[in-house]
């Protein structure tokens, strides 16, 4: 392993959750590394395809790689744990990249999504066809760029917990997903949760431990 590289082993013990390499900013020799000394499992987040195609490749043939959402699961994906318990929406096609690293950090879990895509306000028609299904679910990661309205409409409409994700998908003063940011922090929809611009990993981290508080209070 490289001395630039210290893997946090016991944190599954710790928090329930592994640890999962950030690949961006990191070189391929780097990233060979970790993979030559990981884990039986490992979720690689933000491995772009210029990366993933100059590992070696007995190495490539050991990932299930996905070019949309820049994730790679090392060990294979594990059987689904139990009902879907969580809805990933979006507001816009282009919102897909972010929503579908939450959606494979959950499959890396166990934990099956049900996924609603282009459901955005610009249309909402195209989301109230679909509120009563999403009434159902305990928990949803509603991912919005431009002025990320959805994720305040939907926390309006169901009592499930709304996990807002911010995407950098938007013109002009969008500013990179500033806007959705700013938007979802100050939602008037009670109880909303936000992270970080474009963090799929991140949201799909707190449905987690949501479950996980669930099926504790069991």
């Amino acid at each position: 392993m490289s001395e630039d590289v210290v893997p946090d082993l016991r944190r599954a013990a710790r928090i329930g959750l592994p640890e999962a390499i950030f690949c961006l900013g990191k070189s391929t020799p780097q990233i060979s590394a970790i993979l030559s000394a990981a884990p039986e499992r490992l979720l690689l987040t933000r491995l772009d395809a210029a990366k993933f195609e100059d590992l070696p490749a007995e190495q490539r043939e050991r990932l299930d790689y996905d070019p949309v959402s820049r994730t790679a699961v090392l060990g294979g994906l594990p059987d689904l744990a139990g009902p879907t318990r969580v809805a990933v929406v979006t507001a816009g096609t282009s919102d897909l990249p972010m929503a579908l690293e939450a959606v494979r950090t959950l499959r890396f879990h166990g934990a099956d999504t049900l996924r609603v895509a282009d459901v955005g306000v610009a249309g909402l028609w195209r989301l109230l066809a679909r509120v009563e299904e999403l009434r159902t679910y305990p928990v949803l990661i509603v991912a919005a760029g431009m002025d990320a309205a959805l994720p305040s409409v939907l926390a309006g409409l169901v009592p499930g917990a709304v996990i807002a994700l911010p995407t950098s998908v938007g013109y002009g003063v969008a500013a990179g997903g500033t806007t959705a940011l700013h938007a979802a922090l100050a939602s008037c929809a009670p109880g909303v949760t936000v992270v970080n611009i474009d963090n799929g990993y991140g949201a799909a981290c707190a449905a987690l431990r949501i479950l996980a508080a669930i099926a504790t209070r069991r």
